[in-house]
């Protein structure tokens, strides 16, 4: 049986079920400019309702266009690549037995994040106050990009409390490593001329 096929019998026969997904929708998604979101349609289709990934992926074919170090470069497409993988596993429910493979996001790859966390941050000073989002054009891109990941992390934790097992709990940890990654490539991206920060009552 087709994965189409599949989730039609699986999720579209009822109208109570359909309801649950479009619920489901509406918790994660909602990232486009008017606010406004797409339902998943009678036969399944997840695919419109994709906006998290298709905001977060304008951000990083930005950063590409900048002069931004090889290596972080190829470190933000495969980022970008693990983002769809998280789409991808957001828009297919979490249920028992589905009769074919189904993508989700696996620690590994959370795994690898903390890792490049661990590296870079390694090469930075230790922060002794909160960093204001400034610098050079990619630190601050790289800023908008961790708040638009912290916010798909919060509408992934809700998607969690409201449908539980029905949801891969590690969607959102991935969402949330990566935010504290983006935030020290930020830093990373101001190492020449360094951190702006934060002074408490300056301008009072």
């Amino acid at each position: 049986m087709c994965a189409s096929k599949y989730l039609e019998n699986q999720f579209c026969h009822h109208h109570k079920k359909q309801n649950l997904y479009n619920q489901f929708a509406q918790i994660l998604v909602g990232f486009d400019s008017t606010g406004s979101i797409q339902k998943f349609d009678q036969d399944g289709d997840f695919s419109t309702t994709s906006n998290t990934d298709k905001y977060l992926s304008a951000w990083f074919l930005t950063f590409s266009r900048l002069l931004v170090k090889d290596e972080v470069k190829k470190l933000l497409v495969r980022i970008q690549n693990d983002l769809f993988d998280v789409g991808a596993d957001l828009c297919t429910p979490v249920i028992d037995n589905p009769g074919y493979e189904q993508l989700r996001v696996l620690e590994s790859q959370i795994t690898y994040l903390e890792e490049q966390i661990d590296k870079y941050n390694a090469q930075l000073p230790e922060l002794r106050s909160f960093v204001l989002p400034s610098g050079t054009a990619t630190a601050a891109l790289l800023h908008v990009a961790r708040t638009v990941t912290r916010r798909a992390e919060r509408r992934t934790w809700a998607a969690i409390h409201a449908f539980g097992t029905g949801v891969n709990p590690l969607t959102a940890k991935y969402l949330n490593r990566l935010s504290d990654l983006l935030f020290v490539l930020a830093r990373d991206a101001n190492k020449e001329q360094g951190d702006e920060l934060w002074v408490p009552g300056a301008n009072r």
